[in-house]
Formats: C-alpha cells, structure tokens, sequence
C-alpha cells in the first residue's frame, strides 16, 4: 500500500469540483476511503483549505467538508523538525517546505500527489500529479 501526501490543489479540485482535475482526484481519495492507498494531509492544508472554501461558502458547510476528509485521510505532523528544515531549503514557497518535510518525517510517505510538480523541485520524494499516479499504480 503507498502512503502519499496529498496537496491542497488536488484537495480543492474535488471539494469545488473543478473539472476534468476533480475526477482523477475523486478517485485517489476513494481508493484512501476504501484502504487501497493510506493518504495524508497536513494541518496547513486543512487551514489553507478552510479558507479557501469560506470565501463562498458558509463555515458549517466547510467544516463538515474537513470532518470527512479527517475521517478518510491522516494528518501528517509538522513539527519543529519540519519547520527548521523547511526554512533552511530550497524551496521557494516556504509552506510547500512545509508540507514536503512533514511529508519525508511520516509513516514511509514516498509521494506528494499535487499539481503544481514545479513547487517540489527540491523534494526528495517522488512528486506525481494525479493522472501520473494513477498511471502508475495501474500498470503495476
């Protein structure tokens, strides 16, 4: 079973269902729901989530959106580790560190699942959008 992190982007493509993203993106997660894959996220990515969201849509509504995906997905730790690391690299987004070092500091997370590949250029794990992903598990 792989252990990836997922970004907000691919979150928000299936939360606000931005076609033809959401639809690779739906099924990354419902592999997540159904044991198939063990997904993670990051308290960053839930808050930058939760804001996002509330620009159009009421709180409830948004945090009942987070209470499923809390209940599918685990949280990655960002710890001072994680923090440290994330200011001392490379990388030009400083909460893309962030979400990278959280990443390679939990449970054998090999992949970050985003689309925005360019923002992990630096990372040392593998980083797949999600039509690459599902490429990948289905050929092997």
């Amino acid at each position: 079973m792989d252990n990836i992190l997922i970004d907000s982007d691919v979150i928000l493509d299936i939360l606000l269902d931005r076609k033809p993203f959401s639809d690779n993106a739906s099924i990354i997660l419902a592999r997540c729901e159904s044991g198939e894959i063990k997904g993670f996220i990051t308290p960053v990515i839930l808050s930058n989530i939760y804001y996002i969201l509330c620009r159009n849509s009421k709180h409830e509504k948004v945090i009942s959106s987070l209470k499923i995906l809390v209940n599918i997905l685990e949280i990655s730790i960002i710890d001072k580790t994680s923090v440290i690391k994330a200011l001392n690299s490379g990388f030009k987004d400083f909460e893309d560190g962030l979400q990278n070092f959280s990443a390679e500091t939990t449970e054998d997370i090999k992949i970050i699942i985003t689309r925005n590949l360019k923002d992990y250029k630096k990372s040392n794990l593998s980083v797949m959008t999600p039509d690459n992903y599902l490429e990948s598990i289905t050929r092997a």
